[in-house]
């Protein structure tokens, strides 16, 4: 009889252990969580075909009863609108997207295009967006070809239709400032148009295609090159070693783009907004006369209040593009993402970011 209950309270207490270790495993906290992936870490989906987008994020859809983001989502990075519609209408959508209100004087940068085949962003697209802000489209000479003249560069906005939207700016037509960059590995200042200051806030609308020169043009560019005056272009270009032509060391030029929006920004108190329509993805700028023929599909558009941001996701949507590897040997022949890294480093804006889609 004592073996008997032995036996018996002996299997209680094991039948006691194996519940309170099953419990146990049930709320056991883990020594160490996962490392946080950025959203341009997430591994990229299968590439699509057509006019379909590879996104490299999965977008958050806004729908109607989506709460408004604002510019930056839960996780503190900055929100890429992105649509894959390119009509005015959708231009429209994803500026209201962003949820800001330019104030006072605005100006809309664009880039007029060099004539006669420039792949440049055409008023029937752009038309609405700039009747709905009502600004000033804006832009700057050149140190070459046919809009390097006031004459010129003015001829070239009125025979592509920018006159016919809204009153148009030389921003250098009557010379030019001097802006200092505090932050400059390579520039200590950027000469900017003289009539600048006289805008409240930019609305920055560029065509995202590749460059000659910089491997790619965006946000940054339109920024840095795109406000400077032929003089601070060529002080870009050169990195700070000249104010004529378009030559200098390759990384100090990129270095340049970077520091040279840094201080337009900072001048503007950060009172821009930033647009990047990806279409037409030549590998070539729309400073060219004649760019090379597109090989791949049009993206879409995207959005951001940070211009780091915006084009990174855009370069990520090129290399994520099944049809974008000329585009891709283009940027890393000209080693174009020394661009982004500079920026992030001087504080322009950041790399990563929230992919957001507005498509239904």
């Amino acid at each position: 009889m004592k073996n008997v209950v032995l036996i018996m309270l002996s299997l209680i207490l094991i039948l006691s252990l194996l519940i309170s270790c099953a419990a146990g495993e049930d709320n056991e906290i883990p020594s160490s969580t996962p490392a946080a992936v950025t959203p341009t870490e997430t591994p990229v989906p299968t590439p699509t075909t057509g006019d379909e987008p590879s996104n490299p994020t999965e977008p958050v859809y806004v729908g109607d009863d989506e709460p408004d983001y604002g510019p930056f989502c839960a996780d503190g990075f900055p929100i890429v609108y992105f649509t894959r519609e390119i009509t005015p209408e959708s231009l429209v959508e994803i500026y209201k997207a962003l949820g800001v209100e330019p104030f006072g004087n605005v100006a809309i940068k664009v880039h007029t295009g060099e004539p006669p085949n420039s792949n440049y962003l055409r008023p029937a697209l752009i038309g609405d967006l700039v009747r709905l802000i009502g600004g000033t489209i804006v832009e700057t000479n050149t140190a070459g070809g046919r809009r390097a003249s006031n004459a010129m560069h003015l001829q070239v906005a009125k025979d592509h239709g920018f006159m016919d939207l809204a009153p148009f700016d030389l921003l250098d037509a009557d010379g030019e400032i001097s802006l200092p960059i505090t932050v400059g590995e390579v520039l200590s200042e950027v000469f900017v148009g003289a009539s600048f200051p006289n805008y409240d806030f930019y609305v920055v609308l560029s065509h995202f295609k590749g460059h000659a020169s910089a491997g790619y043009g965006g946000a940054i560019k339109n920024l840095a090159i795109g406000i400077a005056s032929a003089e601070g272009k060529s002080l870009i270009h050169s990195g700070g070693t000249r104010r004529s032509g378009y030559t200098g060391n390759q990384d100090n030029f990129l270095k340049g783009m970077a520091e040279a929006s840094v201080a337009i920004v900072d001048h503007l108190d950060g009172n821009l907004l930033y647009i990047n329509v990806m279409n037409r993805l030549s590998v070539d700028c729309d400073c060219m006369a004649n760019p090379a023929e597109p090989d791949m599909h049009d993206i879409g558009i995207l959005a951001s209040l940070d211009p780091v941001a915006l084009d990174q996701a855009c370069v990520d949507l090129v290399y994520a593009a099944a049809d974008g590897a000329s585009l891709v040997r283009r940027i890393e022949a000209r080693n174009g993402i020394l661009t982004l890294e500079h920026s992030a480093a001087i504080g322009l804006g950041i790399r990563e970011y929230t992919l957001v889609s507005i498509d239904a």
